[in-house]
């Protein structure tokens, strides 16, 4: 990066603080700093899901899998697709609640401040983790940019030591002082600049494409699609993936959709950008599908980069060893002086628009949840928004200082899908379930939290003989899968970059005085010429089941063949192994698995996605199962609090705030009325029926959710 780089950079950051003060001059109480004062209509409120849905880990996270598993690694980031539907009701509810946090939510649905106060330390924790995803994923693109180390003061510093800090500084400024006003308009302009972000480096890869495998003076960028289809395999382009080769076949995508959907209601920001501080419902049903639409398209955006790069790039020893940097590497190497600062500024503004919005919501929920009713309850609307304003800091900073420990960016996001399960099943229950009672609630949420989080961690210590036992050191079977093909133009540079790294190692360790060093490198890579006869081999499996730090062979223990065949006609050959001998267990131990064993699944024989796989399904239906059955057996919340709660819930919000409280005492008072509207009338079912748009607009947005899945299939088939 040049000077006109760092000036772009620069220029972004001062406009992001400028944008901060000119909002604090509008924040004067609670209302106004932690939900905008609800004043938001469907743009902004479409601009704020848009950017607090989108962050600096999504490119990354979708180049990396789309890098090593073609277009099927689009559903990394895609998985909320057909969770967008869903949103044209949710929204409702949000506005409906009337509250600043979801805190306030299970305060008022289980008659408990405990509850909330539980909620908030699960919301302050969770976007440590997520936040720092974000930061991560900064880290992996400003990398290649701008090296992996800086030197400050005389001293030799990693970069993600400087910029992360820096990043967390800015974020803090603007967001402490204008509140979620800041962070709305914030949004907007950040929203404009993931847009530039996600189509960016397509042309400039086509360009390349042409430039490196065409003929620059007659083809054109389209011809570059053409090109990716001539250098890699047609397999690269399966919007599906293989239950073999793909992270995400079928089966994982369809789960993975669930546990979003079920977890993502309770995610803290949801209550603010998920419609709760938009003007009127309508405002809030538009704005969050439009915004979440929004990033789907931009998805495809990032899947097609991570195929040029991998055309572009098959030789590039950098970019295989690590695909997080695919992103960085081509803004590197495509991009022009001041517009590699731009890209970097873009992924800021994805950064920055999800990171002020959770540091808002996190310091509404220390605030709302914490300080007013245990620390200071009579505190005034100065004092609590000079706590916001504090707690917001503190989650920034807990979230950098996180990325800094954990900087692998899709273990992150795999964390962030499981984590709120752990309020999910008392909030589904409860929003549609009178009998869902408090006590209930506390055990599914303790359950959740020790099944899932504290016993996989306690059991290696209070049982280490587990680590050992041939019970539970089964791995599924390791398979290898050759596919006999023509090798193409990707192929052959990919086994030159092989050769050479080969060449590069075997200088390193000194192979010619050294015998031993060249046993364990093994033989060197053969050249490979284009048509060649060329094996696709694919290892997967070996996979430990209960353990999820895998397991390690102890003395005596190898692999040895359990099945080998051949398909006829096909060139496929399949060889199964297993180990032979006693392993050892490490990492925490994978409760879940024991109820498959017990149901009599045969686990040995998962492929590595659907072992995954299997981990989310118990994940999902326990606590339901728990916070029911307990619901059942335990005595109901208080009917005055019930009635009141579902009368709420079931009127419509108004836009004038003391024309919306006179509507909500009125209908306190004629509730019975209100108990028509609902499906089962007389039940405990609390389901409403549906409107008309109700209905039209989530058939709508399907609509578009396959039309989405149209173009992404449409752009992978261009030049095939």
């Amino acid at each position: 990066m040049d000077l006109l780089d760092y000036l772009v950079l620069v220029a972004y950051f001062v406009l992001m603080i400028w944008l901060g003060r000119v909002a604090m001059r509008r924040v004067k109480a609670q209302e106004d700093y932690f939900m905008g004062g609800r004043q938001f209509g469907k743009w902004l409120q479409a601009f704020a899901a848009f950017g607090a849905g989108t962050g600096s880990s999504d490119p990354v996270n979708t180049a990396r899998t789309s890098f090593t598993s073609g277009m099927s690694g689009i559903w990394s980031t895609m998985s909320w697709l057909f969770v967008t539907p869903f949103y044209w009701l949710t929204g409702v509810w949000y506005r409906r609640m009337r509250h600043m946090t979801l805190g306030d939510w299970y305060v008022e649905r289980y008659e408990s401040k405990a509850m909330g106060a539980a909620y908030t330390l699960f919301g302050i924790l969770f976007y440590m983790v997520y936040g720092s995803m974000l930061f991560s994923a900064i880290g992996k693109v400003a990398a290649p940019l701008l090296g992996d180390t800086m030197t400050l003061g005389g001293a030799t510093v990693q970069l993600e030591y400087v910029l992360v800090p820096s990043i967390a500084v800015i974020v803090i400024i603007y967001g402490v002082l204008g509140g979620l006003t800041a962070a709305y308009w914030t949004d907007m302009v950040q929203g404009i600049f993931i847009i530039i972000l996600s189509v960016l480096l397509v042309p400039f890869g086509l360009k390349a494409l042409v430039a490196q495998f065409g003929d620059p003076t007659t083809d054109g960028l389209m011809e570059g699609f053409a090109i990716m289809h001539q250098q890699l395999p047609q397999s690269m382009f399966q919007l599906v993936g293989s239950t073999n080769s793909s992270e995400f076949p079928l089966y994982r995508i369809v789960a993975v959709t669930v546990i979003s959907l079920i977890g993502i209601v309770v995610q803290p920001h949801f209550i603010a950008t998920g419609g709760g501080s938009a003007k009127t419902e309508f405002h809030a049903r538009v704005g969050l599908v439009a915004g979440n639409l929004a990033k789907r398209f931009c998805t495809i955006g990032w899947a097609m980069t991570a195929l040029i790069v991998l055309t572009l790039y098959a030789d590039n020893a950098e970019v295989m060893r690590d695909p997080d940097r695919a992103w960085g590497i081509a803004s590197r190497e495509l991009l022009t002086s001041g517009l590699r600062g731009l890209m970097l500024a873009c992924l800021l503004a994805a950064l920055m628009s999800s990171a002020d919005t959770y540091m808002l919501v996190s310091a509404a929920l220390i605030v709302r949840n914490l300080y007013l009713p245990y620390i200071r309850p009579g505190a005034s609307e100065a004092a609590c928004l000079r706590m916001g304003r504090l707690c917001g800091m503190i989650v920034i900073v807990g979230a950098a200082v996180v990325s800094l420990k954990m900087m692998n960016v899709f273990q992150q996001l795999q964390l962030t899908w499981i984590v709120p399960v752990i309020f999910a099943a008392p909030f589904w229950v409860g929003l549609f379930w009178r009998r869902a009672t408090t006590t209930a609630s506390w055990v599914t949420i303790g359950f959740t939290v020790v099944f899932f989080f504290v016993a996989p961690r306690l059991i290696p210590v209070v049982l280490p003989s587990l680590q050992e036992s041939s019970s539970y050191t089964i791995v599924t079977d390791q398979v290898t899968t050759r596919v006999q093909r023509e090798a193409t133009p990707s192929d052959v540079r990919r086994r030159l970059m092989e050769i050479r790294e080969y060449e590069r190692a075997r200088a390193a360790a000194g192979e010619s005085r050294s015998p031993e060093a060249s046993e364990i490198m093994g033989q060197a890579p053969e050249p490979l010429a284009l048509g060649a006869p060329v094996f696709d081999t694919l290892v997967t499996g070996g996979k430990s089941i209960y353990w999820s730090g895998g397991v390690e062979p102890m003395q005596g223990a190898r692999l040895v063949v359990t099945q080998s065949k051949q398909e006829p006609g096909s060139g496929k050959e399949v060889v199964r192994r297993n180990f032979e001998g006693p392993l050892r267990g490490k990492g925490t131990f994978r409760l879940e698995f024991l109820i498959y064993d017990f149901l009599g699944v045969e686990l040995k024989k998962l492929s590595d996605s659907m072992l995954a796989t299997l981990e989310l399904p118990i994940k999902i239906v326990l606590p339901f199962l728990v916070m029911v059955g307990v619901s059942l057996v335990t005595g109901r919340n208080s009917k005055e609090s019930l009635d009141r709660y579902y009368c709420k819930m079931k009127t419509a919000v108004l836009p004038d705030p003391e024309e919306d409280r006179v509507a909500l005492n009125q209908a306190y008072i004629q509730r019975q009325r209100l108990e028509e509207r609902k499906w089962f009338p007389g039940s405990d079912l609390e389901i409403e029926r549906p409107t008309l748009l109700d209905v039209g607009g989530f058939v709508g947005t399907f609509l578009i959710c396959f039309l989405i899945i149209g173009l992404a299939i449409w752009v992978a088939t261009i030049g095939g």
